[in-house]
């Protein structure tokens, strides 16, 4: 995957995080020399290409007294896996979830969905309300507490040599 010199500057520009600012994209402009339809317009057609997935916040759970955040995971019957993880991950208190293949006989688990909360029964209390939605159509579940944050970065590129 390539990338021009005006897009690389704009990763390299935006790679740390947006400024918070009421127009950000703006301000990256600004500091390119670009438009702010340029830099919206590269930045769509890169996440077109498959160069950026996605745009988000990435807020530290832990900073706003979220302590207690578990991964929980269920294993779904197949068939219903995206209709109900849909359902999952429109839940308030889900702040993303996703379908992933298991790795039988050890994980039999196919629908990850992450909760966190202040207490583990905050937490707990949330699981069961998945639990409630997905019914029947779910074989088992687990859920993994968090312990540290892992990683709060998204996508990074290497310095050009020379």
């Amino acid at each position: 995957m390539t990338l021009d010199a005006t897009d690389r500057r704009i990763v390299e520009a935006t790679q740390a995080g947006l400024p918070l600012v009421p127009a950000p994209f703006a301000a990256v402009a600004e500091g390119l020399g670009l438009t702010e339809p340029e830099v919206i317009d590269r930045i769509t057609a890169m996440k077109a290409r498959g160069v950026i997935r996605r745009i988000g916040g990435a807020p530290n759970h832990y900073k706003l007294g979220m302590t207690a955040n578990g991964m929980s995971v269920w294993d779904v019957e197949d068939a219903l896996v995206d209709q109900l993880g849909e359902k999952i991950g429109a839940l308030p208190f889900v702040t993303h979830s996703y379908r992933r293949p298991r790795a039988l006989p050890v994980w039999p688990y196919n629908l990850f969905a992450m909760v966190h909360g202040s207490t583990r029964d905050e937490v707990d209390a949330k699981r069961a309300e998945i639990a409630a939605i997905l019914g029947d159509a779910c074989r088992g579940s687990d859920i993994l507490f968090s312990t540290k944050i892992l990683k709060k970065t998204g996508l990074r590129l290497r310095r050009k040599e020379g």
